[in-house]
């Protein structure tokens, strides 16, 4: 009986270390998993109260310059407090791939802020939409109606009349100059400048048909808008995250903003209402997109577009197409040409290139750049190191996700370092190096369509940039054709003056001047008009 006893109490108390330490296993597992689930980002060090990490970017220094150091610190994914918001910085393209792809639908919106709210029709722009049915509606009319890869093409006649008379207008500047400024038959010109209104005019062309002669006062004026609109949409304004100062002016953006948001608002109004009348008296030029668009909302009830009157929508998708696509294209090329001048072999290359595939016999066709090759790769190289968004438009999270193994709560505000991306040494060989031939090679396969995440310059995912079937087919074609038709040296022994300028696009801070002299036989040029 005594044996009984003592075999069955060791036996319990068998069974009870066992069970205990099973009990102990599974809660020290769940408390792992628990962490696990709880893992938070690397945070930013020196954040202060109330401002948080304000401090940082308040400098002259430009922010994706002082967020890939912070990335260099950090890693390729942390965060920091910007006043009351809390900010997910990803410098990577495995971490852009997971935020675009797995969360891209939870970080599809877009957060508050005083240039959305003011210059942006109070939200009606697209591109500064919150994520939900208006944003849909309009995407969805600029897609078919305008960006769609069929409507580029039926489009194209305007980019390329355009083009004709750009080149022309270019042609007559040195004919007009040349004998003034130099025996060795060149003409100092501004391209940057040439640049920026050709492009204005296309786009103008597509929504209203309009044109703006060289130096035309209208057209100045509306790039000098667009321009002081881009700027300010960059612009640091402190009470987009510490909203107890939203009542201070504080750097005067709001009284600017307020003074660009009139100056835009009735450039467009101009258009929408001279559009308006051709159209009543049966002269409005045909395909043109605000007739499209009014066409579209007439047979609209409120609901499609919620929240908004119809002339607020054509005017807010207007100012959304001429911003994006005029001053984009126009710092890309820019970009590239001052890329090339520095480099000199390679705008030989291209021209060479030109030469063999082209000859000099011909203008430069749309359907000639699938066979331009070495222009391809230049415009690639040229998005890579100079990204015309160096960072990402803000994201916003709208529920809890998971990044890399980190909880990133809802209310997130999420911005891509693309600029740093795209300069990652374990992605990019010599990577600050302007190299176009890396293309053929070691990144052959790349493209710029938003699946190679190496490589975003018009972003991924829902909100990828809708303009992107325009840039891939206008940029090359630009550049090619300014390539074919001009020799373009610099004005000095002096490398050409890289240094960037504030806004939201990275444009050049200094003006791109060169100088240009014909490259065709003259009576070449009694053909491009």
């Amino acid at each position: 009986m005594e044996f009984h006893l003592s075999y069955l109490s060791t036996t319990l108390a068998l069974a009870s270390i066992c069970f205990l330490s099973v009990l102990t296993f599974l809660l020290h597992i769940l408390n792992k998993k628990r962490k696990v689930n709880n893992r938070e980002p690397p945070q930013a060090k020196g954040s202060w109260p109330i401002i948080g990490h304000l401090h940082f970017l308040g400098g002259s220094r430009l922010t994706h310059h002082v967020l890939a150091d912070m990335a260099d610190e950090y890693g390729p994914v942390f965060t920091m407090k910007l006043g009351a918001h809390k900010v997910l910085v990803v410098s990577s393209a495995e971490m852009a791939k997971e935020c675009f792809t797995t969360c891209d639908k939870i970080f599809a919106s877009r957060p508050k802020s005083m240039a959305a709210e003011i210059m942006g029709y109070n939200y009606a722009v697209v591109g500064l939409s919150p994520y939900g049915e208006y944003w849909r509606q309009v995407r969805k009319m600029l897609t078919l109606e305008l960006l769609s890869q069929r409507r580029v093409e039926v489009l194209q006649h305007v980019r390329i009349s355009e083009l004709k008379a750009s080149m022309k207008d270019l042609y007559e500047m040195w004919q007009n100059n040349q004998e003034v400024e130099g025996s060795d038959g060149t003409v100092k010109v501004e391209l940057s400048g040439w640049f920026g209104n050709m492009i204005l005019n296309v786009v103008l062309g597509i929504l209203s048909g309009k044109r703006f002669s060289l130096n035309d006062k209208e057209g100045v004026r509306s790039q000098r808008a667009v321009r002081d609109y881009f700027e300010l949409l960059g612009a640091f304004v402190v009470s987009d995250f510490i909203p107890l100062l939203k009542g201070f002016d504080l750097g005067g953006y709001k009284k600017k903003m307020k003074i660009v948001r009139k100056e835009m608002d009735g450039i467009i109004e101009g258009w929408l209402k001279e559009q308006r009348r051709e159209k009543q008296s049966g002269k409005q030029h045909e395909g043109v997109f605000i007739d499209v668009m009014i066409s579209i909302l007439q047979d609209a009830s409120k609901e499609d577009f919620p929240g908004y009157d119809h002339d607020t929508v054509i005017k807010a998708t207007c100012l959304a197409i001429l911003v994006a696509a005029s001053d984009t294209t126009s710092v890309t090329l820019t970009w590239a040409l001052s890329l090339m001048l520095n480099n000199p072999e390679t705008l030989k290359n291209a021209q060479d290139e030109i030469d063999e595939h082209v000859g000099r016999e011909r203008l430069v066709e749309q359907s000639d750049t699938k066979k331009l090759v070495y222009i391809q790769a230049i415009i690639k190289e040229t998005l890579r190191l100079h990204p015309p968004g160096p960072l990402s438009l803000p994201h916003e999270s709208t529920d809890d996700c998971v990044v890399s193994s980190y909880n990133i709560p809802k209310g997130t505000r999420l911005l891509v370092n693309l600029w740093k991306m795209h300069r990652d040494p374990n992605v990019w060989s010599d990577p600050y190096e302007f190299q176009p031939k890396r293309f053929f090679t070691s990144h052959k396969d790349i493209d710029l369509k938003g699946k190679n995440f190496e490589l975003l310059p018009f972003s991924s995912g829902r909100r990828i940039c809708p303009g992107i079937s325009f840039a891939l087919d206008a940029l090359p074609f630009i550049l090619a054709s300014v390539l074919q038709q001009f020799m373009i040296t610099k004005t000095s022994n002096e490398p050409i003056d890289m240094t960037e300028g504030v806004g939201l696009t990275t444009n050049r801070a200094t003006p791109l001047d060169v100088f240009i002299a014909p490259r065709l036989s003259l009576n070449m040029y009694s053909t491009t008009k």
